[in-house]
Order: C-alpha cells, then sequence, then structure tokens
C-alpha cells in the first residue's frame, strides 16, 4: 500500500440499477479511483458504505483489483449507495437513493496527517451535512490542489453549498448544461467559461460536450479543443465523464501538457462508452493505454 499517495479522492460509491436488471459498481469518484489504481496510481478513496452484501461485494471488488481501503468506512446503520439509471433517447437519467452510506462519511475517522498532491471531489457526496463536514477536515489538512468535479443532480444540490467549493477549487470540470446553470447570464461557451474562471479563480476549467467533444481554459487564457471521433462505437454513455476525469487527473499530477492530457482524456472515455458500465473490470483494457503512454 502506498503510504504516501498523491491522489486523494473524496466521495461516493454506489451500484447503478439498469432498466435491464443488470447492476454495475459505480459513483463517480469511484470510477476515478477504480481508473487511476488501474493505470498504477494508488489513490486514496474516501468513502464510506454499508455493512450489507453490497458493501461487502465493493470491499472484496476493491481488494481484487488492489486498491486500497484503508480510507473506506463501514455503517452499520445506512445501506450502501445505490441509483436507478433510465435510458432516455440515448442518455442517462438517474434516480439516486437518499441517505445513504456515503452521505455520513465520518471527519473523526479520517487520518489527521497533512496530505500533499491532488483532492478530487465531486458535489453529490456532499449533500449531507456529514459528509460535507468530513470534505472541509479532509480540505484542512490538504496542502495541494483541489479537483471539483461538479454533478448537478436534482434535488440532491444547492448553490449555497456549491460556490464554496467552487471557490476553493484549483480546477474544475463540468458538462456545458452544468456551466449554463451555474453562469446563465453569459451568452456563448467561450464568454462563460472566462467569466466563470474568473469567478473563481480557477488555473483550469475544463467543459465536456458528450458528442462534441471538450474545451479547456486555463489561466493563461489559452482555450484547447478536442472532439471525438465520428466512428465512435457507444454502448452507453455512464461513467464516461468519470473516464475524462480520471485522465485529467492523471496528466495534471504527471505534468503532461493541457493539449495531450485532454487529448488522451477524450481517447479513453471514446473507449469507456464502447463497455457497458463506468468501469472495467479488464487489466488488458488499460495495458493498452498504458503501454501507448508509457505510463
Amino acid at each position: 500500500m502506498n503510504n504516501n499517495p498523491l491522489l486523494h479522492i473524496f466521495g461516493e460509491v454506489l451500484f447503478d440499477h439498469f432498466p435491464d436488471g443488470s447492476r454495475v459498481l459505480g459513483g463517480a469518484p469511484f470510477n476515478v479511483a477504480w481508473h487511476l489504481q488501474a493505470f498504477g496510481q494508488s489513490p486514496r478513496f474516501i468513502s464510506r458504505i454499508g455493512d450489507d452484501p453490497p458493501g461487502h461485494e465493493i470491499a472484496a471488488l476493491m481488494a481484487a483489483w488492489d486498491m486500497s481501503r484503508e480510507a473506506v468506512q463501514t455503517d452499520s446503520e445506512h445501506s450502501t449507495g445505490s441509483v436507478r439509471v433510465l435510458i432516455r433517447d440515448g442518455e442517462p437519467h438517474y434516480e439516486i437513493v437518499a441517505d445513504c452510506a456515503y452521505d455520513f462519511i465520518d471527519s473523526k475517522l479520517l487520518e489527521e496527517k497533512q496530505t500533499q498532491g491532488i483532492l478530487y471531489h465531486g458535489s453529490l457526496a456532499i449533500r449531507n451535512l456529514v459528509s460535507r463536514t468530513a470534505l472541509q477536515a479532509a480540505k484542512a489538512r490538504h496542502q495541494g490542489k483541489v479537483f471539483v468535479d461538479v454533478n448537478l443532480r436534482p434535488p440532491w444540490w444547492n448553490r449555497e453549498t456549491l460556490l464554496p467549493l467552487l471557490h476553493d477549487a484549483d480546477w474544475v470540470k463540468l458538462n456545458e448544461a452544468e456551466l449554463i446553470a451555474l453562469c446563465p447570464d453569459e451568452h456563448g461557451l467561450e464568454a462563460a467559461m472566462q467569466a466563470f474562471c474568473a469567478q473563481f479563480d480557477l488555473e483550469i476549467l475544463v467543459v465536456t460536450r458528450g458528442e462534441q467533444g471538450a474545451v479547456a481554459y486555463d489561466r493563461q487564457q489559452h482555450f484547447v479543443t478536442v472532439k471525438p471521433p465520428a466512428s465512435t462505437a457507444v454502448v452507453d454513455t455512464v461513467g464516461a465523464g468519470d473516464a475524462f476525469a480520471a485522465l485529467l487527473l492523471l496528466g495534471l499530477s504527471k505534468q503532461w501538457p493541457l493539449t495531450v492530457a485532454l487529448e488522451r482524456a477524450q481517447a479513453f472515455a471514446c473507449a469507456l462508452v464502447g463497455r457497458r458500465g463506468a468501469t472495467v473490470a479488464d487489466r488488458a483494457f488499460y495495458r493498452a493505454f498504458s503501454e501507448q503512454w508509457g505510463l
């Protein structure tokens, strides 16, 4: 186990339940941690699971994937997270169960040592004050950068809790609809991105645009655009943004040029949408990218 991890991933782990009765391990932060582990990064995943069969299954799957569970808490009162995924017009929609174990990440059970590197978190797991307090405790001990991956899942977010998180961020990723929701007075994507970066004093903002790719904007006022190939085969898009975020984190931690990080993030996300679900339990899937990128 890596005793000095440089990637700290805070937030939910859950099972996505699909219309055909299948279920897939998920939760944006967990998906990101899973991908990073496959790329040899040994992230520290901070979360909470129930003391129930799904929780036991998650613990076993993490162990089989060589993921550290030292910061994964077990809850005897609340069940492991679950989401019902509905596919409408090819796009996933989510019914997220309330008061799951990941809503109750206990700040008192977190390690008290200072951390370095990058702290990644989303916006879903902080819908509950208990986990929000734990995130604040983790950030107070963190001396590196903060990457916020916005997930606006109605009704599980509000501006009063989200905006302070964005002010604490160095890097933010969100999709175009989320940018418009948070920056409604700006006309045009580039103007909205510039206003958003200025409002929150960001180093890098990345906006994902589905089949149109993604756009990044940095503090040097450079825009970088990537687009997927037209031939991309899509099985489902669940977890595509998480795959993209994982590669951004990998690129930032390894100091890849922003253009390189975006191109690799796009390539990996395109490969992931050709699989069912948000994670892939096939090391060969990741090995091909690792060899190509010299990881």
